[in-house]
């Protein structure tokens, strides 16, 4: 594909500013190039700044800081079938500021992979590989929140859904041709599982780093803490570090405070947080029990299963060169590990097309 001759730049694009306006033109097509440019710096949810959306016609670049009300333009959107690279921060943001999903969805990053270009291959060099074409990244660090946004930020961002349609064509013609595309429609339909962006604050433990390493009451300070740590996020919209450390957190759940006077002694409180909820935070530590923990830590694999998941990766390994695949894209270590140590049926590597390559030999190999 590589040889294909370089693509003309469409180059213009439309600036939008009534998304909701533009819902008459999109119902034309069934197919559209999505991205999205977004800030999260100093909040705990992703701030939508732009939306890029290509047709076979027109780019337009869609501000949605300027429209209180973007109801119709999202329920008309995501009624199509998105193009998108490396999709899965765009469908967060877009699910979390919409409630919504695209009814379907192409990865072209996910496509590439399949085809046996390197994993997480970027936009840039994609679009170099299939057409030839150099894709400056010169406004990576721009803050999109400002206004008015420039001619090259919006021309930069125009470039980034350029090559998405034609991406796809040229992608999804090579998978068909190998019996494949189902294998990218399938790994890319994961991408819409609402589980992967819905928050709940009992599942913050996950994210505290150091909390494996707790037991008994600790590890369920640990737990509380977490959660409420994630619930004043939420409620803030403030990053998680900004309400409090994660070293701080595993601190406090270590020496269990009694007194809100030893809340001082902890480097990483601030005066304010502990004026404001340091008694809930000892309210939090004092309810902490033993025996409400029922953690188990994972365990560290033996020496059988070193040795079975050695003999998967040389399986994998194998299966992946005769498809001309990197190994980690058809199983990585993390899904072998997880298949051994806890027999999880509901891997994607037991599942799906996976399952009809490789499923089959590694549920023997158990």
């Amino acid at each position: 594909m590589g040889s294909e001759p370089p693509l003309e730049l469409m180059s213009a694009y439309t600036l939008v500013d009534r998304p909701d306006a533009l819902s008459a033109d999109l119902n034309h097509h069934d197919c559209i190039g999505v991205d999205t440019e977004f800030m999260r710096e100093k909040t705990f949810f992703a701030e939508l700044c732009l939306i890029q959306i290509a047709t076979n016609d027109d780019i337009y670049c869609i501000d949605p800081l300027a429209s209180d009300d973007m109801h119709s333009f999202w329920k008309c959107a995501t009624d199509r079938t998105w193009i998108v690279h490396s999709a899965r921060q765009d469908i967060e943001v877009v699910y979390q500021t919409s409630q919504l999903m695209p009814k379907n969805i192409f990865d072209t990053q996910i496509a590439a992979g399949l085809l046996g270009y390197a994993p997480q291959l970027g936009y840039a060099n994609l679009t170099n590989e299939l057409f030839g074409v150099e894709i400056a990244k010169s406004h990576t660090r721009a803050d999109w929140s400002k206004r008015p946004l420039t001619d090259a930020l919006l021309q930069y961002a125009a470039e980034d859904v350029e090559y998405l349609l034609p991406a796809y064509s040229a992608l999804a013609e090579s998978l068909d041709q190998q019996s494949r595309l189902y294998w990218a429609e399938e790994d890319s339909a994961r991408l819409l599982n609402p589980d992967l962006y819905d928050i709940d604050p009992r599942l913050a433990i996950n994210r505290l780093k150091g909390a494996r390493n707790l037991r008994g009451r600790r590890r369920s300070a640990a737990v509380s803490l977490a959660a409420w740590r994630e619930s004043l996020a939420l409620r803030s919209n403030r990053p998680r570090q900004w309400v409090a450390k994660d070293s701080v957190l595993i601190d406090l759940a270590f020496k269990l405070p009694e007194r809100i006077e030893e809340l001082q002694d902890f480097e990483g409180l601030s005066p304010g947080l502990i004026r404001r909820d340091g008694k809930t935070i000892i309210e939090i530590i004092a309810l902490s029990n033993a025996d409400d923990d029922d953690y188990t830590p994972p365990t560290a694999p033996d020496e059988a299963q070193k040795v079975l998941l050695k003999q998967m990766q040389n399986h994998v390994a194998e299966c992946a060169a005769d498809l001309g695949l990197a190994a980690e894209t058809l199983a990585s270590k993390k899904d072998l590990s997880a298949v051994i140590l806890s027999g999880a049926r509901d891997s994607r590597l037991l599942n799906g097309w996976r399952h009809d390559v490789i499923g089959e030999q590694i549920l023997q190999m158990l």
